[in-house]
């Protein structure tokens, strides 16, 4: 087994792995695979691997890839996933030399803290990362359904500008205790993240409403006019935070489906959210 950095010429053999195991994994225990397509897997491999702000690394087995791993390395707090390993090589430790490559690169890096976010319904992967010094922090809700096209009085939903950044920020830090920086520049640029104005104040922005995308609001009003917004649900669905009893219940009113149950998990600093929020499925 020989672990090694990835690069572009790699891009098409993750993505195969990644959209089989994935699939792979989901039909077995009756749930929708995270990915249409290998092509839009092959699209989401080649795109990591050629983002700076992203380490990637590859399994080979006598010379032939047989699972990656990414680490998101844009903000303080460093995001991992998507992790995978082709079917007929799981269950032989594969995974925990790629999870164990991208850690120490974190603790090379002097990350503050090391998070992910992983299904439900696989226990064999809650039980590795558990037994590689992550904490279970709370169940994540993946929704997905028609978009609610709801607007509330007082809470104004525009798109977010680089002129937002700072308030944004200040906002992620009260509300984690950090910010993420250069993911709301990456959206601001892409057009994709939204800001929500209370009372001639930003209270709330997103990078988007998706699984790739994450939202910081100062109220469960804010969230929902940030949600309610939204000109569709990017990827499988969106993440919310299942005890967030207010907007979980609101959702569902809207029509929104529970598609399955996520974990969120970490490593490092890790501060109880003082507001509202929707995870990104790296965290």
């Amino acid at each position: 087994m020989n672990i090694r950095d990835a690069n572009k010429v790699d891009a098409q053999r993750c993505g195969r792995i990644l959209y089989d195991a994935f699939k792979h994994l989901a039909e077995k225990h009756n749930f929708p695979p995270d990915f249409p397509s290998p092509e839009v897997a092959t699209g989401l491999a080649s795109m990591l691997i050629g983002d700076p702000g992203f380490y990637g690394v590859v399994a080979e087995e006598a010379g032939t890839i047989v699972g990656s791993n990414f680490m998101d390395e844009r903000s303080t707090i460093f995001g991992i996933g998507p992790i995978s390993v082709a079917p007929e090589v799981q269950n032989h430790a594969v995974g925990r030399r790629l999870m164990r490559a991208v850690l120490d690169r974190a603790a090379a890096k002097k990350a503050a803290g090391v998070r992910l976010v992983q299904a439900g319904y696989h226990n064999r992967s809650l039980c590795l990362y558990t037994k590689l010094g992550f904490v279970t922090r709370e169940p994540l809700s993946l929704l997905q359904g028609p978009k609610p096209n709801a607007k509330f009085a007082g809470y104004d939903v525009r798109p977010a500008e680089e002129r937002d950044v700072k308030a944004c920020n200040k906002l992620c830090r009260e509300v984690h205790g950090f910010d993420r920086d250069l993911e709301l520049r990456d959206a601001i640029r892409a057009g994709s993240a939204s800001v929500v104005v209370h009372l001639e104040e930003i209270t709330g922005y997103a990078t988007a409403i998706g699984f790739l995308a994450h939202a910081v609001a100062r109220t469960n009003q804010d969230l929902k006019a940030l949600i309610g917004a939204a000109t569709d649900f990017l990827g499988p669905g969106f993440l919310l935070p299942t005890r967030n009893h207010e907007v979980f219940e609101w959702c569902l009113s809207c029509g929104l489906k529970l598609v399955f149950q996520m974990t969120l998990m970490t490593s490092g600093l890790y501060n109880e959210p003082a507001g509202a929020y929707l995870p990104s499925i790296l965290y």
